[in-house]
């Protein structure tokens, strides 16, 4: 009975990180910042946000990024203003 619930732990703990995505507290570990630095959720999880986006993107590394600096919104281009006459 013991090894029947062993082994349906282990494959609980085993689909639980699989469908968790990449996030490791050792990328945290990693850069000192905490798991909410680069996902959605404070806990961590497969949603990331800028910065774990360009963190996957460059090869697990923060180098060169800068917080906001990453993506700039698009806006629509403004009208020619008309001259009075």
């Amino acid at each position: 009975m013991r090894l029947v619930i062993g082994l349906a732990a282990a494959v609980a703990l085993l689909l639980g990180v699989a469908l968790e995505g990449t996030a490791l507290p050792q990328y945290a570990a990693k850069e000192g910042k905490p798991c909410s630095y680069c996902h959605v959720k404070p806990e961590g999880g497969k949603d990331l946000n800028e910065a774990g986006k360009y963190y996957k993107s460059h090869g697990h590394s923060l180098k060169g990024y800068k917080p906001g600096k990453q993506s700039k919104p698009k806006t629509a281009p403004k009208s020619p203003k008309k001259k009075r006459k």
